[in-house]
């Protein structure tokens, strides 16, 4: 079975090098805004900086987790291949697992230009320690967000998908505070703002990687989110197997 993963997984990486549009998407939007807005506003605050570096890096990895996979297995569920590998002997494991693989070296690639920024033209500090524990955050907060593209893969067509997955994503990065700091969110927003995924990872990365004390009803939302966002991309899957092949 692992063999059968690490080939789901080359193919799929190879596919991502040959067209690295997604990958280029997800790392050019945050580590622009990290030039044009954090860099003049923040960055020579050490915590607001840093803090502004975890947010942007985590948007462009979001991005990447949501409307990237959401696209990739539109797309995929469109082509003649997809059918025939649903119908191998070894099940949706080693697809899923190689697709979530792929999916995270996206995520984690994309976040290379914001730590760039971050090092060079800001006094953002982070020990390497929180570094690696910061990047460790990322993954595990990136879950729900890859749970959340699977749904719509799975329920959209590719070109519903597209416009789909930004008109989600946008929103929830707004409302969770990656573009603008809690403290400055108007006071509507900053109602709603606890509830969304976002916030919830946001709340964990910042605290990991500038010591910040965590919002615990963001985190534990957080965690909801990741059990409904399981539920539904599970139900997705089940009744595009059904419809396509009862």
């Amino acid at each position: 079975m692992s063999s059968l993963v690490v080939a789901h997984t080359r193919y799929l990486m190879i596919e991502q090098i040959r067209v690295p549009i997604g990958l280029l998407a997800s790392a050019l939007f945050p580590s622009l805004s990290m030039v044009v807005f954090v860099v003049p506003m923040a960055g020579d605050h050490a915590q607001a900086a840093t803090m502004a570096s975890a947010s942007m890096m985590f948007f462009g990895a979001t991005s990447g987790a949501l409307i990237g996979l959401s696209i990739a297995v539109a797309m995929e569920r469109e082509q003649p291949w997809n059918p025939y590998l649903r119908t191998l002997p070894a099940g949706p494991f080693p697809r899923f697992t190689g697709r979530m693989v792929s999916t995270l070296a996206v995520m984690l690639a994309s976040v290379v230009p914001v730590l760039l920024v971050a090092a060079l033209l800001t006094e953002a500090t982070i020990t390497p320690l929180r570094l690696l524990a910061g990047l460790g955050a990322l993954v595990v907060c990136g879950i729900p967000f890859m749970l959340m593209g699977l749904f719509l893969g799975y329920v959209l067509t590719s070109k519903a998908v597209v416009a789909v997955s930004q008109l989600l994503f946008f929103p929830l990065a707004i409302l969770g505070g990656l573009l603008l700091p809690p403290a400055h969110l108007p006071d509507f927003i900053a109602v709603v703002s606890p509830y969304t995924p976002t916030r919830g990872a946001a709340e964990l990365l910042w605290a990991v990687t500038a010591g910040t004390s965590p919002d615990v009803v963001s985190v534990v939302m957080l965690a909801v989110w990741t059990v409904v966002a399981a539920v539904a991309a599970g139900w997705a899957y089940r009744r595009d197997e059904g419809r396509r092949f009862s």
